[in-house]
């Protein structure tokens, strides 16, 4: 008899992340459904064979289409947009129908930066060791993806003004991260993991600048800003006032003392993680 096909649930599934997991997922047999707001302008970002269930997180209700007879979640949740006031309930669903669950958590909790009583990652940790499921909690640095956010003003003059371009991350291809996760749903041995997903380089804010600029064959420049003016911005387009604070101290250390790195994507699918130059050979028509 064949094997009955495993079902999983993508949340955040046309971010960064999402449509990686999605893809990989479906690679491996597994049947992926995709939890979408109404109305969602990302959704063709999904590869075909997908099943789109409309839901809302702040809704705990909307979900229980989505998660009628799955097998597992990969579980990113909106922390810019929505509270946590629901991620109890929406968790409670999960356990009701899911056995397993891949959590994409932070290097705050990894490091010890982030406590478990500011309602953030460390707290959607506890919240799962609470259950019984079996998790495995991905605690990324940053995305490479974040470096889109420079792509304006590469695209419009070539300088780009930020603050701590000194500070050195080793972000993480999305595909990676998913790749790790992936794993966690689909193979034995990754339950009560705590894995500190990070790409294989630390490198400045300058230099991953510098490579975008060697990738489409532009001189780019780096031009410091005060942090207070980034925060100014970072608040009026969105960010919680904590949030900011929080990330930009976060940087600021980080000019003295690199973000910290693992192998684990390596060690976790069996082949080394992307460099940065790849992710920016990948996007580079994002940057011209």
């Amino acid at each position: 008899m064949m094997p009955e096909q495993r079902t999983v649930l993508v949340t955040a599934a046309t971010g960064n992340v999402g449509p990686h997991v999605a893809s990989q997922l479906l690679d491996e047999g597994v049947a992926v459904r995709a939890l979408v707001l109404d109305g969602d302008p990302h959704i063709a970002k999904l590869p075909d064979g997908v099943e789109l269930y409309y839901g809302d997180l702040a809704d705990p209700d909307s979900l229980d289409p989505a998660l009628d007879g799955v097998d597992g979640v990969f579980w990113m949740w909106p922390f810019f947009t929505l509270g946590v006031e629901t991620a109890p309930a929406v968790l409670e669903k999960i356990e009701r129908q899911a056995s397993r669950i891949a959590l994409v958590s932070s290097v705050g909790v990894h490091i010890g930066l982030e406590r478990r009583d500011d309602n953030c990652h460390a707290y959607l940790e506890e919240l799962t060791d609470k259950t019984s499921l079996d998790r495995t909690f991905l605690r990324t640095t940053g995305f490479m993806a974040n470096a889109l956010g420079f792509a304006g003003q590469i695209k419009n003059g070539g300088v780009v003004r930020s603050p701590y371009g000194a500070a050195v991350r080793t972000a993480v291809h999305e595909a990676d991260l998913a790749a790790v996760g992936v794993r966690a749903l689909t193979d034995d041995g990754h339950a009560g993991k705590a894995y500190l997903v990070t790409g294989p380089q630390a490198q400045s804010q300058e230099e991953t600048v510098r490579i975008i600029g060697d990738v489409i064959g532009r001189r780019l420049s780096w031009e410091d800003v005060p942090a207070q003016a980034a925060r100014d911005e970072m608040v009026a387009g969105g960010w919680p006032p904590s949030y900011a604070d929080g990330a930009l101290d976060y940087f600021a250390t980080l000019t003295t003392e690199p973000e910290v790195g693992s192998t684990t994507v390596a060690e976790v699918t069996g082949r080394p993680a992307r460099t940065f130059r790849e992710w920016a050979e990948e996007h580079a028509d994002m940057f011209r």
